[in-house]
């Protein structure tokens, strides 16, 4: 029997990026749990990288991370060519106040989730970007 998403989908390649070992640990746990496979990047520099040569279903990109920013890395990744520039990305970052989620739908993300993170809230925006992925749309903020 091979494992599901929970919400009867597949399962989905989940690139997670972000600099804190705990929060890397913590969102592969609810990935795992709800049957997705989560690959660890621990910068943007490393996740350009990887999705240069890996193919992910969604990423999970924290905004502040030291050397290259996430808007950085949305912004390289949204200006690249292929397949990897329309991978849906969604933004993490307990800075709620300097931007608004639709702010960083502006920028180039598919979604935004607050950390802490709420596995009910995170799972909801996967959801929302795998189906939009599925129905053709990089965008659902």
């Amino acid at each position: 029997m091979s494992e599901t998403t929970g919400d009867g989908g597949r399962p989905l390649k989940v690139l997670h990026v972000d600099d804190d070992p705990m929060n890397l640990r913590v969102v592969q746990e609810i990935l795992g749990a709800f049957g997705h496979r989560g690959v660890i990047a621990c910068s943007g520099q490393d996740a350009l990288e990887r999705l240069a040569v890996e193919t992910f279903d969604l990423v999970l990109l924290d905004i502040h991370m030291p050397g290259m920013t996430g808007i950085e890395v949305i912004q390289r990744l949204r200006a690249s060519a292929g397949p990897p520039s329309r991978v849906p990305v969604i933004a993490l970052t307990a800075d709620i106040y300097s931007r608004r989620p639709a702010e960083y739908v502006a920028l180039g993300f598919s979604d935004f989730v607050s950390k802490p993170i709420l596995v009910s809230g995170l799972m909801a925006s996967i959801k929302r970007c795998a189906a939009a992925a599925s129905a053709g749309i990089r965008k659902v903020g």
